[in-house]
């Protein structure tokens, strides 16, 4: 096992912040593997590179010899993470949280070792608990310590409604700290509510507290918002190798840096020396084919990262994706259709045109051809293609 130091800067590595940084200090020097917790709601079928954050973070521990909990949450997921929310969302079925479950194991195994991870249910012990259980639970809090959270604090203040069952998703999620004797526990940094609860949970049911380890939320393509699939500033990691390497060789130059910390696997002083090339003249796009071409591998395998240059969906058979694309920025009130888009873009002499080549099949969206139909996101940023020589990456902003 490495040593303390090293443990600590592998696991600092992209962190927002180390909560509390003496108390993992102590843990680590113990010598003794750390139980790792990190939940999933599972509340849609397929996964981004946003989810994948804290899933390599994940793999780091897994590494450095401690034992990973990936901690699905069956039964929080049915009542919905109200985090960052403002208004009541939706409870998902049973038979849906389940159905999108399996899909979770089968991807995070492309980054998890799957012999080295504890895979969890936090319906297992949940369903297990007594109407008095539950009582118990909730009277751990106030209803002051929860309206001290951001969002409930906000709708709370403007009149927005908050359901009774919003209060029990972060006592449940902490609650999972205590049935799973964790550690650590990993989470974005706007669960940072939820992930202090556990810690005051299992001092309430007699354990040692768990450190924190809290992940910046990561940008979508666009550099600017959240990666969302909402928003379509995303990339799936279960799109076509040749999409996936199309999107990423597209993102903005600035962004590439934090996506090398965050989503590749090379050292820090691999990434430090792609940056000292750039500063010297490298071609920023040689470096983020290197980061694309890591990320296809990853979930694809070496011979698709290999050729995705060459079958990216984003590029026509008739000729490659120009070397200086262009860079349109866009502003609206709403979303717009594709038609209009590329009539506003330049990319077709009128709407007409744009049309006409919806219709035949002469426009495609990150590779893929779209229709008439399409509607393109406010905050989205795509590369675009009208006909065989017109290309640009459009971001659409919000006016």
């Amino acid at each position: 096992m490495k040593s303390v130091e090293e443990q600590l800067a592998l696991i600092k590595r992209g962190a927002e912040e180390v909560l509390v940084e003496s108390e993992l200090v102590e843990k680590l020097k113990r010598g003794q593997p750390l139980r790792i917790k990190a939940g999933f709601d599972p509340t849609a079928p397929d996964l981004h590179l946003g989810h994948t954050v804290l899933i390599n973070k994940l793999r780091q521990f897994q590494e450095l010899g401690h034992q990973v909990i990936f901690l699905i949450g069956d039964f929080t997921g049915m009542i919905g993470d109200p985090s960052g929310k403002s208004a009541t969302r939706p409870p998902l079925t049973r038979d849906q949280v389940l159905a999108n479950a399996e899909t979770y194991k089968a991807q995070v195994f492309k980054i998890l070792d799957p012999a080295k991870t504890e895979v969890a249910f936090n319906s297992t012990w949940m369903d297990q608990l007594t109407p008095a259980d539950f009582i118990r639970l909730a009277s751990q809090y106030t209803v002051a310590r929860m309206l001290e959270r951001d969002d409930f604090s906000k709708r709370y203040s403007t009149n927005q409604p908050i359901a009774i069952h919003e209060f029990l998703y972060p006592l449940v999620q902490g609650y999972d700290s205590v049935a799973l004797r964790a550690d650590v526990e990993l989470g974005g940094t706007d669960q940072k509510f939820n992930l202090l609860m556990g810690r005051e949970l299992q001092r309430s049911y007699g354990q040692a507290s768990q450190c924190i380890v809290t992940m910046p939320l990561l940008e979508g393509l666009d550099g600017v918002k959240k990666m969302s699939k909402s928003l379509g500033n995303y990339v799936g990691i279960q799109e076509a190798p040749g999409v996936m390497y199309g999107k990423l060789v597209s993102i903005p130059d600035v962004l590439m840096w934090r996506y090398f910390e965050l989503l590749s696997f090379r050292s820090m002083e691999e990434i430090a020396q792609f940056k000292l090339d750039v500063d010297n003249g490298a071609n920023p796009r040689d470096i983020k084919i290197k980061l694309a071409e890591e990320i296809v591998a990853r979930f694809h395998g070496e011979e698709a990262a290999a050729s995705a240059h060459r079958s990216a969906g984003n590029r026509m058979k008739e000729g490659e994706l120009p070397e200086d694309l262009p860079e349109i920025e866009l502003v609206s009130t709403e979303d717009m259709p594709i038609a209009a888009l590329l009539n506003k873009a330049g990319l077709v002499k009128n709407a007409a045109m744009a049309r006409d080549l919806l219709s035949s099949g002469g426009v495609r969206v990150d590779g893929e051809v779209v229709d008439r139909f399409y509607i393109y996101k406010q905050g989205a940023t795509h590369v675009c293609q009208a006909g065989k020589k017109a290309f640009a990456r459009i971001t659409l902003k919000a006016e």
